[in-house]
């Protein structure tokens, strides 16, 4: 917590472009290497917002641009790795066949998850190297994915904005927030694996005549 006030801290000392670039690269990082303090950066930055040191739009357009282009690197990944593994690569080292079944149900409810996936702590890396893994559209995956991260810093900021010296009750709220979010997709996650299982437990076992 100490650092992550250092940083805060630091941002505020910063130009106006200085505070962009900070917001930009927290929200390119997290989709790398989570968890990072992407949404308290952006939360704090609101109140910054509101002090008039930066315009809401370009800040919205920083953390978007972060966001989105993070989530293509990890989706750059994601696609690098499934062309090795359907090239017979590691094959020695991964398990494949849980990676192909994970690829079919994504497949299938990926553009839901990615336009939701913002809102989802903990998961959007998952997320944005699954999509790449899948080959899902590259187009359509970028827009949706820019889309959800515009609507999510937007929302960030306007609580930072509006709730200015006690930021930081936002920040504890956005913590249970994410904590019952994991839940969700925990509980989501595993009655579709539940559901996919029986439907091809079912569809293996012979008909009788």
């Amino acid at each position: 917590m100490d650092s992550i006030e250092g940083l805060l801290t630091l941002l505020q000392k910063l130009p106006p472009w200085g505070i962009l670039l900070s917001v930009f690269l927290a929200a390119y990082i997290e989709n790398l290497f989570p968890p990072a303090p992407c949404d308290v950066l952006v939360i704090f930055a609101g109140t910054i917002v509101g002090a008039g040191t930066v315009g809401f739009v370009p800040t919205v357009v920083a953390a978007t641009l972060g966001g989105t282009l993070g989530f293509m690197s990890a989706y750059s990944a994601g696609r690098f790795l499934d062309e090795h593994i359907k090239a017979g690569r590691y094959s020695k080292y991964l398990p494949v066949a849980s990676f192909l079944q994970v690829e079919r149900l994504f497949q299938r409810y990926g553009y839901a998850v990615i336009v939701i996936n913002r809102f989802l702590a903990g998961t959007r890396a998952v997320v944005s190297f699954f999509a790449g893994m899948s080959r899902m559209n590259l187009p359509l995956t970028t827009l949706l994915s820019a889309l959800s991260a515009a609507v999510w810093n937007s929302l960030l900021l306007y609580f930072g904005m509006a709730f200015a010296n006690n930021w930081k009750q936002v920040v504890d709220y956005l913590a249970l927030y994410s904590k019952l979010a994991t839940v969700v997709v925990l509980l989501v996650l595993g009655i579709l694996l539940w559901v996919y299982f029986r439907r091809r437990r079912a569809a293996s076992r012979p008909t009788s005549t």
